[in-house]
């Protein structure tokens, strides 16, 4: 594999927190304040992945796989190592991520084009066809914080599928939602896997989904790679290690 064929390369990718310590202000004048605990959510990660390929990523909860979703969206930088998209546009489907609540969904969409790298026409172009795909009704015009989480995750997914940026990162909203809305949008991640013209990651707990609509999978576990390569393979040896821990 050549180089150039790589759409996303992280290189020695690590990411941590400082927890902080749970304190009243009346001690923290008191006493001398104790070194806040750093927690690793990402250690040492490294892999490539090749435009136009579909890369699953699963793990239990608190592998850090979301949180190394977001680094990979530029949501945050990492603390150590380096992470190039090859100059590509990229977007995050994930719920809680890019919204501002105060806002109406339809105010939303031109935000989050805006963010995208989308003029206001391109955005005027395609803003009916993220409204009808999305189908919340009148809650376009309100305000994202009276949303369910269900109808959050419509208009996020309509969004990132039709304003159609070169990678499009994917955190569990294919899982959230109705079953038909569930339905239409793995039918539309389908479309727009098939034509092979975008990169894709998607984060999931489902391994059906993972096994349907990847090429490989990279298992994570407590930060680290624990395996990467073909779907099938990757799956079936996470599928026998959770059945074991759940004996455990």
């Amino acid at each position: 594999m050549k180089e150039n064929d790589n759409a996303i390369e992280l290189q020695d990718v690590c990411i941590h927190y400082y927890i902080m310590n749970n304190i009243s202000i009346r001690k923290t004048f008191l006493q001398k304040r104790k070194r806040n605990e750093v927690f690793e959510a990402v250690k040492h990660v490294t892999f490539s992945v090749r435009k136009g390929d579909i890369l699953g990523i699963i793990g239990k909860n608190g592998s850090g796989k979301s949180t190394l979703l977001k680094s990979i969206a530029g949501v945050f930088s990492p603390n150590a190592g380096t992470i190039d998209l090859k100059g590509h546009s990229v977007s995050l489907m994930s719920l809680g991520v890019g919204f501002k609540d105060t806002l109406s969904g339809r105010e939303n969409i031109v935000l989050s084009g805006m963010l995208l790298g989308f003029s206001e026409k391109e955005i005027e172009d395609r803003a009916q066809e993220i409204i009808d795909f999305a189908g919340i009704g009148e809650f376009i015009d309100r305000p994202v914080r009276t949303y369910s989480s269900g109808m959050y995750s419509k208009l996020a997914f309509s969004i990132t599928a039709m304003l159609e940026t070169d990678i499009m990162l994917v955190d569990e909203v294919l899982s959230v939602g109705d079953e038909q809305f569930r339905q239409k949008s793995l039918n539309k991640m389908k479309e727009l896997i098939n034509d092979r013209k975008r990169t894709v990651i998607i984060v999931s707990h489902s391994i059906s989904t993972l096994k349907e609509l990847c090429d490989q999978v990279l298992w994570l576990h407590d930060g680290e790679v624990r395996r990467i390569g073909e779907a099938d393979e990757v799956l079936k040896e996470y599928e026998a290690f959770m059945a074991a821990a759940g004996k455990n």
